[in-house]
């Protein structure tokens, strides 16, 4: 968030493509998974997979940095509130996943949080509605992806490393390219890749082994991480409507894992 919000537009959306290839080829040699990502290239029906996936998670992220870069965070913030409750309707309808009337009841909650933000923002912008699409759906794919995880984000960047390289190389070319430019530019660049290739290969191993809806509820711990931040960091204004969606939202997790954690206890004994 701080990272890509200094360096300028253009090289923000890009930075991670290039950077985070070498972070997750390096998890990936270290696991010594790397035939699978031999054999993803070579299947078709795999690497056409893998091109819907690396789109969707372009759009997300561009439009992010989009909206970091022209002070529109709040749209940020809100397209990953509601985005929660978009997964779990792709799980509904796409996958049959049944919830327990606790959970509806959670949902409600975060329903009803979002819908205290979304009235306090005014309107629903295109960037938040946006965000919520496109990681929705890639939510949606990325969990039938046929490959591991791991091989799964490697071959994602691999995939976008191609027209990204290719944009620095006009960015260059036109008098545009930061890389090399400032030690602190080049540095933050680099540091793209890794802050973005780490949280993106665990959502990546927890998306394999989770329920699409257990990810959509549990997805509104990065928001309210970013509100926190602004509040508590960036001493940005806590007004009613915030006041008012923090409690809602984190009462919905708290019942949203009540049925979660008696399964568990089920299932142990």
């Amino acid at each position: 968030f701080v990272s890509l919000g200094r360096l300028p537009r253009a090289c923000g959306i890009v930075a991670w493509w290039s950077w985070a290839v070498p972070s997750a080829a390096l998890v990936l040699c270290f696991l010594r998974r790397t035939s699978y990502l031999v054999a993803a290239l070579r299947n078709p029906r795999t690497l056409a997979s893998g091109c819907l996936t690396a789109a969707l998670i372009t759009v997300n992220w561009g439009v992010y940095v989009w909206s970091i870069a022209n002070d529109r965070a709040l749209d940020a913030a809100l397209g990953y509130y509601i985005n929660p409750l978009f997964s779990i309707a792709l799980a509904a309808i796409l996958l049959g996943e049944r919830l327990t009337r606790l959970q509806w009841v959670a949902v409600a909650l975060a329903a009803a949080a979002v819908v205290v933000l979304w009235v306090d923002a005014g309107s629903l912008p295109w960037a938040a509605l946006a965000l919520t699409v496109s990681w929705g759906f890639y939510a949606f794919f990325k969990k039938s992806l046929p490959i591991g995880p791991n091989q799964g984000f490697l071959l994602e960047v691999i995939i976008l490393t191609i027209p990204a390289t290719g944009y620095l190389l006009w960015l260059t070319a036109q008098g545009q390219g930061h890389f090399g430019g400032s030690t602190r530019d080049t540095f933050l660049l680099l540091g793209c890749g890794v802050v973005t290739a780490v949280p993106l290969l665990f959502y990546a191993n927890g998306a394999k082994l989770m329920r699409l809806s257990t990810i959509g509820i549990m997805q509104y711990i990065a928001p309210t991480m970013i509100f926190l931040m602004a509040v508590f960091v960036f001493n940005e204004p806590f007004g009613q409507a915030r006041m008012i969606a923090f409690p809602l939202i984190w009462a919905a997790l708290v019942v949203y894992s009540i049925p979660m954690i008696r399964d568990l206890r089920n299932a142990r004994r």
